[in-house]
């Protein structure tokens, strides 16, 4: 399919199932986060999902190529990123399965209805917002949660999804305390959470956690995810992760 670029713009091969994605270089670009949580996801078949904060679309496209969920929605409020966004769902022909919102994440309970929705996965900004930062940047926005804090994507994902549905999310192990608490107020139960580290004996850089609607108090800790081996190639589960065939359950 042809598909106009605009400047700084590429079109990257996700060596998966053909899948490709518009990026451009002078904004803000998928990481490695946003595979992990994708493949971190549990999806049933036939599901209807929405990912919040989806920026270049990374995540709806590689959930559409590893599972056959029926409705991905994907919000983002930066207009130009959400049309990236939409010209990778054309690029791929997954028009019929992947729908891309540009509009504030807080509207989406308006836009969508209450309950409605068999999962939420979301990548949400990982700092505070307080310092001096440029508004009009887009890396800022997705980074620092100018346009919504860690309380609006939790508060959000609980009124989306439906009782015993799921979330996902993926942040930064300082913000652990808020990421179990503030869900809890929201009657989301963290279930299953994973730490992230780049190399065996370092810190966690990134924690993964799985949340159940309305469910009972009873957290699972699974075992660490080291990304790097010591000559700085990937791990082989990482490398697994990255050729997954499915996340159907």
């Amino acid at each position: 399919m042809e598909i106009n670029l605009l400047e700084n713009e590429r079109i990257d091969d996700l060596q998966f199932k053909g899948l490709r994605i518009i990026q451009n270089s002078k904004g803000f670009c998928f990481g490695i986060d946003a595979v992990l949580l994708a493949n971190f996801t549990r999806v049933k078949k036939n599901a209807k999902l929405v990912d919040l904060g989806t920026g270049t679309g990374i995540i709806p496209i590689l959930l559409a190529g590893k599972s056959s969920a029926s409705k991905i929605i994907g919000i983002e409020i930066q207009d130009e990123v959400a049309e990236m966004a939409s010209r990778s769902v054309k690029l791929n022909q997954l028009e019929d399965r992947i729908e891309i919102l540009n509009m504030d994440m807080k509207d989406a309970v308006g836009v969508l209805g209450k309950g409605q929705m068999d999962l939420v996965v979301s990548n949400p900004p990982y700092m505070h917002s307080n310092g001096l930062i440029n508004e009009n940047d887009k890396k800022a926005i997705s980074r620092h949660g100018l346009k919504c804090d860690i309380e609006d994507v939790i508060r959000v994902a609980s009124d989306l999804v439906k009782p015993n549905g799921k979330f996902f999310m993926v942040n930064r192990p300082n913000r652990l305390v808020d990421m179990l608490a503030i869900a809890r107020n929201y009657k989301l139960e963290a279930k299953q959470i994973r730490f992230v580290h780049s190399r065996v004996a370092s810190a966690p850089k990134m924690v993964l956690i799985e949340y159940v609607k309305s469910a009972k108090p009873e957290i699972r800790v699974l075992s660490p995810l080291y990304v790097y081996n010591e000559d700085g190639t990937y791990t082989d589960e990482v490398k697994t992760i990255y050729s997954n065939q499915s996340v159907e359950i």
